[in-house]
């Protein structure tokens, strides 16, 4: 494998994404502080619009912005927009979980039963977003309701905050002369460009460094190359620059130059197509790496029987066949889910603890607390952290979500982009990681099996902790601790949901 070949823990250009590897450019960093400014300094009530090509980062950005959401703001997340604007009045009652019995079909009682939750929030000093996602999809009578909306107002402030995302479309669909009510209410509009050479070279070098490398493989020009034939889009990068790395393992050269890069974009990317045709790239691209990766299947010696609990795959499957299918659970569902499930954490800890092949008396657990070990050897983690935080550890976890006055614990199994499996209760289910955010509030438990690591210097603490996007504060807390542990035999997340 060329991991070995290169040095490397794990693949560094992937195209599943893992949390680990965001890269916020300057433009990425402007994105997420405009959307953070509709959130904190939205009582304006004016609409936010980020719009950006496929695959230019706007669906890890919304990710970054649930996770940084302030503890006054309640958020309404519309993932599918393709909705009347009835049913997109009912979608944002039930994602604020407002009670709607008796008043589905009617505008005037969804928008009455709206209008009361906002006042009542105003008036215990909450933020209630609207984010509605892939907005260039809205409908024309859809997109008319969304507007009216910004009339719930009291006296002095705009009770609803709306943020649009969608791609460039979007921008020209608002530039309609029948739309320029609508228009005219947008405060702050950005649209996310591609990378520059200069932040191409630093994208990949990131990757590079958080996937365990060491010396950078891509001479200048490679990398120079490499922004040419993928346009600065991330995504496109990574399907090259993988391409690439396989070229130079299968050729035994250390050093990528930019003939190996030209070759692997030719074998990834349609020859005669110009970059700017992002869809049809992309389209291609996710097609070319299916392609790679049964290259690299054949590549691969036998493998081994595996390991008790190396993986959360392997100690808990979830992808064994078609029959044992992952149900989806919308807003309502996961509503009614938990409030059957019950508040204890037993069940949910009885789960890690099978995933770790632990007993169940290796541990305490303290409903009101975190848990206690039973030997040196077994540690407790808990507390409040970022779901990209969590994702970096790679290990299983468990997340206290809430809906409402109920609450349950789920073991968090795997993520990818967009969903999240969890296990609630006996069961396992997918959602979207938004909708997830929507009900979690940041706490968590988790454990970890091994010796305490050796605590390096504090300037070795805070390279390592960006490297794994942890907290870059140079204490060796209970977070990080784990995962200067991380190597240590053990479940791990699904990376990839199926």
């Amino acid at each position: 494998m060329y991991l070995s070949y290169y040095g490397l823990h794990e693949p560094p250009f992937s195209i599943t994404p893992d949390p680990r590897f965001v890269h916020l450019s300057e433009r990425h960093r402007d994105a997420l502080a405009h959307l953070l400014f509709g959130i904190d300094k939205g009582g304006g009530g004016g609409f936010v619009q980020l719009t950006g090509e496929v695959g230019t980062g706007k669906t890890t950005l919304s990710r970054l912005l649930l996770e940084q959401l302030p503890e006054d703001a309640r958020i309404a997340l519309v993932l599918n927009p393709r909705q009347n604007a009835i049913e997109l009045l009912e979608t944002i009652c039930e994602e604020l979980h407002i009670d709607i019995a008796g008043r589905r079909g009617s505008t005037k009682s969804l928008v009455d039963a709206l209008n009361a939750y906002l006042l009542d929030a105003y008036a215990q000093g909450l933020r209630v977003v609207l984010l509605i996602d892939e907005a260039q999809n809205l409908p024309a009578d859809a997109l008319e309701q969304v507007r009216l909306l910004t009339n719930l107002e009291t006296d002095t402030q705009k009770l609803l905050q709306i943020l649009l995302l969608g791609q460039p479309e979007l921008r020209e669909m608002l530039a309609r002369p029948e739309l320029r009510q609508l228009a005219q209410r947008i405060t702050a509009r950005f649209h996310l460009t591609p990378l520059d050479a200069r932040e191409t070279g630093h994208y990949l070098r990131h990757r590079w460094r958080v996937a365990g490398g060491q010396k950078f493989p891509f001479e200048a020009k490679a990398v120079q190359r490499l922004h040419q034939r993928s346009g600065g889009i991330p995504r496109l990068l990574n399907v090259i620059a993988e391409r690439a790395l396989l070229a130079g393992y299968a050729r035994d050269v250390a050093s990528i130059d930019s003939k190996l890069v030209d070759a692997a974009a030719a074998e990834v990317l349609p020859p005669s197509t110009q970059a700017q045709r992002w869809p049809w790239l992309i389209a291609t691209a996710g097609i070319a790496m299916l392609a790679v990766a049964s290259w690299q299947w054949h590549r691969q010696p036998a493998a081994a029987t595996p390991t008790a609990a190396t993986s959360v795959s392997a100690a808990a499957p979830v992808r064994a066949s078609p029959a044992a299918q992952i149900d989806v659970l919308d807003a309502a569902a996961l509503t009614q889910l938990l409030g059957t499930t019950g508040n204890t954490p037993l069940p949910a800890w009885q789960a890690l603890l099978a995933l770790w092949k632990l007993p169940a008396d290796r541990i305490t657990v303290d409903p009101a607390g975190p848990c206690t070990a039973a030997s040196n050897d077994v540690h407790c983690v808990q507390g409040r952290a970022r779901l990209d935080i969590l994702l970096a550890l790679d290990r299983p976890t468990l997340l206290r979500l809430h809906a409402g006055t109920a609450n349950a614990w789920a073991l968090l199994l795997g993520a990818d982009t967009r969903t999240a499996r969890l296990r609630i209760g006996e069961r396992s289910f997918d959602l979207d990681r938004m909708l997830l955010q929507s009900h979690w509030n940041g706490e968590f438990a988790a454990l970890w099996v091994g010796d305490t690591p050796a605590v390096p210097a504090e300037a070795e603490v805070v390279a390592f902790q960006n490297a794994r996007g942890l907290p870059a504060d140079g204490v060796a807390g209970p977070l990080t601790l784990m995962a200067l542990a991380g190597d240590a035999p053990g479940p791990r997340l699904l990376r990839v949901l199926e």
